[in-house]
């Protein structure tokens, strides 16, 4: 008789953060934050604006030094002294919308290219071109290589700089409020890309204010507010009154310690102040 064993497979984090503390000034804008990400997760990160969520993400791509707490990226720690030894060639971040071009006159292919220098890589790699090609094709634009970053509208911009990120064929993407301010013809061409890049094993955090179109794809959604998580579950479900006349979109504060049911759940936590 063969004994059988009963195998748990470890996954480690690829994000992992440990009271997140973030002060600027007087202000104290995150507030003991633990969050773990582990590998093929698609994790909404929600909140209304102020809640902390962008300064969040800035901190766990090395962008904000956080006052208190740590963070591992990719089993790496990162922190003072030690940013070089996460291996930024595996992560993608895409910021909060802004001209692709950066106010400098540039074609798609040299502002996606640019997704390959990082660290001490100042030279396009061989083979540059076909990783461009690659990535544009994920967001539907390959046939505008070649156009100057300006002509193209907001929401192509912004896929533009989904392509920089993808272009790295990274192991990790962070996408902060990547759908706001977009027609919805890019918000669903945005959806289609994610939906092909998570079915591949993708690790994604997205900051968003509402699911919207990337509603089926994610796994899991972290609530901020006032600098703390109130939520980390099941996503919440979408109010369906919206554009109801007469909808008010400020809501008054339910009890933190009630969060956790599955009426709050359904909260419409886009617009709690």
């Amino acid at each position: 008789m063969t004994d059988t064993k009963q195998v748990t497979e470890t996954r480690e984090p690829v994000i992992e953060a440990r009271g997140l503390h973030f002060r600027a000034g007087a202000s104290h804008i995150l507030r003991g934050i633990d969050l773990t990400v582990l590998p093929g997760e698609v994790v909404a990160l929600l909140g209304a604006n102020g809640s902390g969520k962008s300064t969040l993400v800035r901190a766990l791509v090395g962008i904000n030094a956080p006052s208190e707490g740590a963070v591992r990226l990719l089993g790496e720690p990162l922190g003072a002294g030690r940013r070089a030894a996460v291996d930024w060639s595996r992560i993608g971040y895409v910021p909060q919308r802004a001209g692709a071009g950066g106010g400098i006159p540039s074609t798609v292919q040299e502002v996606v290219a640019s997704g390959l220098l990082h660290g001490r890589r100042l030279r396009l790699p061989r083979g540059w071109r076909d990783r461009v090609h690659a990535a544009l094709e994920q967001v539907g634009l390959a046939d505008r290589v070649r156009d100057p970053v300006h002509h193209l509208s907001g929401g192509q911009q912004q896929r533009i700089l989904i392509a920089r990120a993808l272009v790295r064929e990274p192991d990790l993407l962070v996408l902060d409020e990547p759908v706001a301010g977009v027609d919805m013809a890019s918000q669903e061409a945005f959806a289609a890309t994610m939906r092909r890049l998570v079915d591949g094993g993708l690790t994604v955090l997205v900051v968003l204010h509402e699911l919207g179109e990337l509603e089926p794809l994610v796994s899991r959604a972290v609530v901020l507010r006032h600098g703390k998580v109130v939520h980390d579950g099941v996503p919440p479900r979408a109010r369906q009154d919206h554009d109801r006349a007469g909808h008010r979109h400020q809501h008054p504060h339910a009890d933190d310690n009630a969060l956790d049911t599955a009426d709050n759940r359904a909260l419409d936590l886009e617009v709690r102040p």
